[in-house]
């Protein structure tokens, strides 16, 4: 959806959506909490949730405060951020693009980081909001910048979480214990933080999707979403991202092959399960 909106061209895309979109019946309002409240936090999980709650029939545009300061913490297309900026600032509002990272280990601990894009002088006060939830948050550069480094993040996530269960994979064909196996990556210039703190392997780690039949987390839907941001990113720009390409085509065979709702670490058990490769 996000391609054909820029086919259309962003800023007509909002429009076209905004005026087909409509809320589910019993569903929340966002033009409500527009109108009450003047300082506005959304994360949501796709371009098209984000120009919805927005810009849509009952979006936050429909009764924003003139000064308000409205904060996107979803990973969408940057271009999608552009517009929204765009279209807040028409009503006298402030926009900002701050997706987020760390997992759901980082949200419960307040440790998060934000990846803010926006106009300098409001950092500020975005940055008193976010560092309710997060320990690092960012000044990126302009709106669009805080998605450019949160969809380049996520790429790497990815292929680093493919890297890490190949590895496992190999090691315990190879007849090697996976925690052991674990333990030598992790003082190992193999380390990495999907080795380290969110290992994909079953029973090497507590706390972790992988010790929860991959169930929380961050899901496999989610991650090829966002490779598929990347990889239009890429395409846009025309950057070559060969690995990140791959990562993209491996998580969406897990989805068609029932691993939608499960945690991103689950790569690890596509792989044990597929032979074939």
């Amino acid at each position: 959806m996000a391609a054909s909106l820029r086919l259309l061209g962003a800023a007509s895309g909002l429009r076209y959506w905004s005026r087909r979109l409509r809320p589910a019946a019993g569903s929340f309002a966002a033009a409500d909490v527009a109108e009450k409240a003047d300082r506005i936090i959304t994360m949501l999980p796709t371009s098209i949730n984000a120009i919805e709650a927005y810009s849509g029939a009952n979006g936050i545009l429909k009764k924003v405060k003139k000064g308000s300061l409205l904060i996107d913490s979803s990973t969408i297309d940057p271009a999608v951020s552009k517009e929204l900026a765009k279209e807040v600032e028409k009503m006298g509002a402030v926009f900002m693009d701050a997706p987020v990272s760390g997992g759901v280990g980082a949200a419960r601990s307040g440790n998060l980081t934000f990846m803010v894009g926006g106009v300098e002088d409001e950092f500020a006060a975005a940055q008193e909001l976010l560092g309710c939830m997060g320990s690092n948050v960012v000044y990126c550069g302009a709106v669009g910048t805080g998605q450019a480094a949160k969809i380049c993040n996520n790429m790497l996530l990815a292929i680093s979480m493919i890297g890490t269960a190949e590895a496992m994979n190999l090691g315990i064909r190879l007849g090697l214990d996976p925690k052991l196996l674990a333990k030598i990556l992790n003082m190992s210039s193999g380390r990495c933080w999907s080795s380290d703190t969110y290992n994909p392997v079953p029973g090497v780690m507590d706390g972790v999707p992988s010790a929860n039949n991959y169930q929380g987390g961050f899901g496999t839907t989610l991650m090829a979403k966002d490779l598929g941001l990347a990889q239009d990113s890429a395409t846009s720009t025309k950057s070559p991202i060969l690995l990140g390409s791959l990562a993209h085509q491996i998580y969406r065979m897990m989805c068609a092959k029932g691993y939608s709702k499960k945690d991103f670490s689950s790569v690890f058990q596509f792989l044990r399960e597929e032979e074939t490769f």
